[in-house]
Formats: structure tokens, sequence, C-alpha cells
């Protein structure tokens, strides 16, 4: 039968029908446990998100400009707080007595980017990129050595067992040969050397006496923990396999080794290794969801006190004599992310660091242990830049949905207040790795395309991090045109059955692989993403994999094995197999199937990702004919660091969506940033110039909102 129109079904039809659909498959694959209550919990979220008032447009440069504190540290004794302060370029270090009093400045200027305490509290250990500088709190003195350089040296970690120490990290050149050494070093200069060892030693533990311990070190195949002997020689205690990540807190009374990792376990907690090295747990996470994320150990006893988990909901829980305090601090400020560091005795001051996904910078608080009192600090220092009203954020929600497989897989959601869910844009902005993951903290980029009308979805896709070495090795191998990419697809399609986002304007964007799998997603799936925005990105992941092995920086190093890594992974890239399947599924080999446009950026001196494999992926899509705009930082590594590069980076991004998706058009450049866009925007087929050149100020917070409810 003929038919005098052609039938579109309007965006509300399709969600009843992807409604439908889905309630169907649910039928058939039989009952899921948590589906419901998923689904139940996070339309109440967004209902809540949707009541807010309608958050006004925020300048570019508020979610691009550097966090004025960083390195915010409290004294052992609790005395003092230190901290690194940037204003106007320019770097200095700050010393604010917990008594009460003004912050005094220790340093004009400074390239430190970590400030360590002593023990004992009298000496500041200030390490930068390429120096390490040691600072009295009282007096004259202090020494300042150099970093990297021929030795290779670097800071291991503070050492425990002396007043005011640090454990150096230094190679030793003989012929071809070398050797690596550790070194005690104290705050006036004097060295002791602790150990000399053909392999590189992660990290080592101290007894009572300072003496060496236990070590996890590398022998060019395996990481292990190893105890040391009165006589020096090293006794295994456990092998470890190539994602395996274990620190050496120190040990218990008994004599026990305590650290942190998972080793036989799934997620990573504190753990107490016993002397045959068979782990006991001392704490995980009371959720059952979350790796451990951050751990404070008491500076009385050096025993765990605190442990964080993000990978969730954010959550903070005290052990043993510190879990009163922490509880009052969460009553205290309920629902934020709270990282706390404790003074030494009942009297000294804990600093609590308030964090949330609407916070862009930390609000620091002193923590009074005996009468439970906060106060606010550092508030003067940390308004040196323009504010970010926290109302006008969107909150990350945590949720979870099902892959088409049935596998729970676990993500976060930002939408922006306000606004009709149903009727907005939707990005899927993937993180890189994959070995990594999205947590519950403050995302610039999220947050700014959110404050721009688009709802965005994390997704921490199996193979992510955070949630256990099972969900970490879910994945397979399967990172073509497989089951990860899969895990994004569902959920973009679970969200829009949700009635959350606009099915006719959905974009993708990532850095590094996500930027790969940005190509993956409007190659493969251009039916569901429109626009697709590419950092860094590989665009045959087997012939990257083995440039990285070969000749990029995560190669072959002397502290880990990357090959090793990648066989744990399943994509081991000399296996005839692997990259054979990897190849034929890349973006590059399948780029006549691209029918969506594509923004790749790159740095053109990148050792992570080769600049010759972007640009040739590009030359191979403008000679189909296809819609590629190509920006290149000149001399940029893999991600941009300097101001400029950084703003045009999310200039082009907020561009290119605008002009697919049509969310909030960016403000206009200022000359400095058109000027390096001309020079750096090689190609341009979405018309990213000319859009600005026509650009106008973006609409009014009125007028943005009245269109999307």
């Amino acid at each position: 039968m003929k038919t005098s129109s052609l039938f579109v079904p309007t965006p509300a039809m399709h969600a009843r029908w992807l409604r439908l659909l889905t309630a169907v498959v649910l039928v058939v694959a039989g009952p899921l446990a948590h589906a419901d209550t998923d689904a139940d919990t996070l339309r109440a979220a967004v209902a809540v998100e949707r009541s807010r008032p309608p958050a006004a447009l925020q300048p570019r440069a508020a979610f691009l400009d550097a966090r004025p504190l960083s390195a915010v540290t409290l004294s052992p004794d609790g005395r003092h707080v230190a901290y690194l302060r940037e204003q106007a370029s320019s770097r200095s270090l700050w010393l604010l007595p917990t008594a009460g009093g003004a912050p005094r400045n220790l340093l004009p200027r400074t390239e430190a980017n970590q400030l360590r305490w002593s023990r004992d509290g009298r000496w500041l250990f200030v390490i930068g990129r390429t120096s390490l500088a040691t600072l009295p709190m009282h007096g004259v003195g202090g020494i300042r050595i150099p970093l990297n350089g021929v030795e290779r040296r670097t800071v291991v970690q503070l050492d425990p067992s002396q007043p005011a120490a640090v454990v150096l990290r230094e190679r030793v050149r003989a012929g071809n040969h070398e050797r690596w050494r550790l070194v005690r070093m104290d705050a006036q200069g004097r060295r002791t050397l602790l150990r000399e060892d053909p392999f590189w030693v992660h990290d080592v533990a101290f007894d009572a006496r300072g003496r060496i311990a236990a070590v996890t070190r590398f022998d060019g195949e395996r990481n292990a923990i190893l105890r040391a002997m009165p006589d020096g020689t090293l006794h295994m205690l456990r092998l470890l396999d190539a994602m395996d990540r274990i620190t050496l807190l120190g040990f218990d009374a008994a004599g026990d080794l305590i650290v942190r990792g998972r080793l036989d376990r799934d997620l990573q907690g504190v753990l107490r290794l016993d002397a045959h090295g068979a782990p006991h747990v001392v704490h995980a996470d009371p959720r059952g969801e979350a790796d451990l994320d951050e751990l404070e150990l008491d500076p009385a006893t050096l025993q765990p006190a605190i442990a964080s988990y993000r990978s969730t909901v954010a959550a903070s829980y005290g052990i043993g004599d510190a879990q009163p305090h922490v509880d009052a601090l969460r009553r205290r400020f309920p629902g934020r992310d709270l990282a706390i560091s404790i003074g030494r005795g009942p009297a000294a001051c804990w600093l609590v660091s308030e964090r949330a996904s609407t916070l862009r910078d930390p609000r620091w608080h002193l923590y009074d242990p005996r009468s439970g009192r906060t106060r606010r600090i550092l508030e003067r220092d940390a308004g040196l830049r323009a504010p970010l009203p926290e109302a006008a954020l969107a909150r990350k929600i945590p949720f979870a949905y099902r892959a088409s497989d049935g596998m729970r897989v676990r993500g976060f959601l930002l939408v922006p207040p306000g606004i009709d869910p149903a009727r907005a844009p939707l990005v899927a902005d993937v993180h890189g790795g994959p070995i990594n993951h999205f947590d519950s903290g403050y995302d610039a980029m999220g947050q700014l395309l959110a404050n721009r009308g688009y709802v965005v979805f994390e997704s921490n896709f199996r193979g992510s991090t955070g949630h256990g070495r099972d969900y970490m090795l879910a994945a397979r191998g399967d990172f073509g045109n497989g089951r990860v990419q899969q895990d994004i697809v569902d959920g973009v399609r679970y969200l829009l059955v949700q009635g959350i986002g606009d099915a006719q304007r959905v974009g993708i964007a990532g850095h590094s692989f996500g930027g790969y799998s940005t190509l993956q997603g409007v190659t493969f799936a251009p039916d569901l993403f429109k626009v697709g925005v590419a950092g860094a990105p590989p665009a045959d992941f087997a012939w990257s994999m083995q440039w990285l092995v070969e000749s990029g920086d995560q190669g072959a190093r002397k502290n880990g094995s990357l090959l090793a890594m990648l066989r744990e992974l399943s994509v081991d890239p000399y296996d005839a197999a692997t990259y054979t399947r990897l190849h034929a599924q890349s973006p590059l080999v399948n780029a006549g199937r691209l029918q969506r446009p594509v923004l790749l950026l790159a740095g053109g001196a990148d050792r992570v990702v080769a600049i010759r494999e972007v640009i040739h992926y590009a030359a191979v899509l403008k000679r189909l004919g296809k819609s590629v705009s190509l920006y290149v930082e000149p001399q940029g590594g893999h991600s941009p660091t300097d101001p400029l590069p950084r703003e045009a980076y999310v200039y082009l991004t907020e561009a290119m969506l605008h002009g697919t998706l049509g969310g909030a058009a960016p403000e206009p450049p200022n000359s400095a940033l058109r000027d390096y866009l001309r020079r750096n925007l090689r190609l341009d087929a979405a018309g990213l110039l000319r859009t600005e050149r026509g650009a106008a100020r973006p609409p009014s917070t009125a007028a943005r909102y009245a269109a999307s409810r």
C-alpha cells in the first residue's frame, strides 16, 4: 500500500516505543534484581534536578582557570596549614597558623607542586618537577637539590621512621648497566644509603629502628612484595599480577605488613599481610561497590585512620578511634565528599576539605576533635578567581543500568538544572585509559557542557577502574566495535528510554581512549550519534598499542611492563588474532562508513598517541569527502596544559556541539584566541571559524530554558 506522505515518528513516540521494547526484553530475559530500583532511583534524582531554578550561563573562563589553592596540607601536630597559592600566573607558598592569625608568605615564588611535612612538623619538603627544597619553620637553613636529570632522582616518600627525612630513588650507571639506589636524606641534606638494587623499587616500609623491612619491586617482568631480612637479603612474600597496584603502609603491633591494594580480593581496600603473605581485610567499601580512593594515616601511630571511596557515592569512613569524629563530620556536612587530615594528639586540629560535584573549588575547614566545632579557613585566598556559583552547576547523579548482555554497568549523569531533560541534547562523554574512571567529583568539561544546556552521560563501561578487578577485566579485550563500545551505546539508549535526552540530538566526545570510542560511535552507530568530538584519538587501536609499547612514553619502562598490562587486559598487540580483530574494527579501516561530522583535536608532540596517526586518519577522511575538522596544538603533548591551548580545545568543542546539536553558542573568542585558532585549525569542514565570525552572544537564560521546557 502506498502512502502520500512519509511518516516520521515524534521524539515522544520514539521514547514510548523504546520503553515498550525494553519492557519486552526484560520479560524475555527474566527478572533483573536491580533494574526497576535503578530506573526509579534515576528518575527521582532527575526530577529533583528539573525542579531546581534554571542556571545562568557562566563564562568559559570560569571553567578553565587554575584553582587558586593547591597542596593544602596539615602539619602532623595540627598547628599549621601549608598551601600553594596561584595568582597572576605566579605560585607562592603560604603558612596559616591554626590557632588564629593571618597567613604568612614563606616563598613569594616557587615552581613546587607538592608539599610534605616532616614527621616532627619542623620542616617542609617542597617538591617540584626539577627540584626538592627543604624549608625550616623556624630559624634558618634548608637545602635544594635537583630532581630527574642524569640520575633520574625522584622522591619515593616521606620517611616515617625519622623526624625529618625523605627517601630518594637514584639511578647508578656502570658502563652499559644501571642499578637503583634508595637514599635517606634529612632536611639538612645528610644522606644515608639504604639499599642498592639491580631492579626498580617502587615502595619501601620501615621497621621501628628505621631499617627497610619490606619493598615492592619490579624485576623486569613481574612486580612483587618482598620482606627484607636483617642481613639485607629479600624474601618473596607475594608475586603480583600486572594490574595489581600495592602501596606499603607500614607494620601493625604484631609485625604484620599493612598495605593498600586488592591482592586476592575483587575490591581494593586496606589489607594486612600475615607472615605467609595471606591477605586479611582491615577496611573495604561497606557498600561493596567501590575501590579505595584515598587513605589517611594517624600521624601518631601511622595506622590507617580514614578510608574514602568515590567511584559511586562519595563516602569517608573512620577506622578505630577516628570513627566517631568522621561520623560527626559526615553529619555536619551531609551529602558532601570529605577529605580529612588528622592532627597528632587529642588537642590537635584536623583539616577538612569539603568537596562536591557542584563545588569547583574545595572549601577548607578546621575541626576541633574536643569540641566538635568546625571553622572555615582560607576563604580570602580561595576567592582569588571569579566565582562559579554552586547553583549554576549540575549535580552528578550516580546510576547503574543493564547492558544488552545483562551486565550491570555504572556511570554518572549531569542534568542541567531546571530543564525538561527529554527535550535537551545529550552528550556521551567517554573517559580515557581505558584503565581509568569517572568519579563523583567536580568535572570541568562535564559542568561546562551541562551549563550550555547538554545532558551529559559519563559511562564507567566494563574495563573501567574503580569498581573492582572483576569489573576492570570484564571487557576481555573487546575494545573494538564490541562489548565495551556497546556498553556506551546501551547506556545512551537506556537514558533515552527513561525520557532523558532528545534522541535526535545525541553526540559523543572524549579524549585518548575516549577519542577512540568517539570515532567508534560515529562510525558504527550513526543512527544514534549525530556528531563526534575526539581528542588525541587513536584511529587504529591495535597499531596504536604497538606504537605505544615500542616508541611511546609508556613503553619499555624500568618500573613496569605496559605489554604485561595489555596482555592481562587481553589486548596483546603482538597476538596476531587480537591485532587482526582490532585492526579490522578500527575507525581507520572503516572510514568509508563514517556519515557524521567529526572534530579531531591533537598535540603535535604527543608521546601517547602518535600525531602521524591522527593526521593520517584526517587525510583519509578528507580524501573520502567526509566532514572532518582538525586542530593541532603545535608542540602540544597528549593533553593541553597551557591556558590558550586549553581554551582553544574547549571553544572548538563548544562550537562543534552547538553547530550540530544546538546547545548554547560559545562566547566569541578574544583576539588572541581567534588568531591562535586561525593558525592551528588545519581543517574546518564544520565551519567552526565561520561560526566564530558570525557568533552572537549566547541567548539569555530565560530564552534558553523556555525552549527546553
